[in-house]
């Protein structure tokens, strides 16, 4: 399942792979379906979150989080700056305090990978990868199993 707010972006989807088994869904991000709560193994959040306005920013990271089926797994990609300072051009880069949250929220960061973006030597960007703490506990607890 795939969603965005654009009736535009889904028909585009929808013309554009129209063979795909992929479910293109007109959903806001802000108003998450409630049955879609815990409801999938895998989030994919690529570049949504920096679009974003700062002030709404810890209500789209909890609505992002909340879909995510217990042990499941977040990846995301997006734009990071190094400082705390509000960015003044868009796309806001995230700051560290600004993905302190996805943690807060109970999701362990099994991996970051820093890149820099393909012919823009000073756009940083992230590949984070999280899983539900559930994910981490149950690894954690495979490790204490005698063989």
């Amino acid at each position: 399942m795939s969603f965005d707010i654009s009736p535009t972006a889904i028909a585009w989807c929808q013309q554009r792979f129209p063979g795909s088994t992929i479910n293109y869904v007109v959903a806001d991000l802000l108003a998450i379906h409630s049955q879609w709560y815990q409801a999938f193994d895998f989030v994919f959040e690529c570049r949504n979150i920096q679009a974003l306005p700062l002030n709404v920013r810890s209500w789209v990271i909890s609505s992002v989080t909340s879909v995510l089926a217990p042990g499941g797994m977040l990846l995301m990609i997006t734009r990071v700056r190094d400082t705390e300072a509000e960015p003044s051009v868009t796309p806001w880069p995230l700051s560290n305090s600004e993905l302190a949250p996805f943690k807060d929220l109970g999701l362990y960061q099994v991996e970051e990978l820093v890149f820099l973006e393909s012919g823009q030597i000073d756009v940083k960007q992230v590949r984070i990868e999280y899983r539900d703490f559930e994910f981490n506990i149950i690894i954690n607890l495979s490790f204490l199993i005698p063989n």
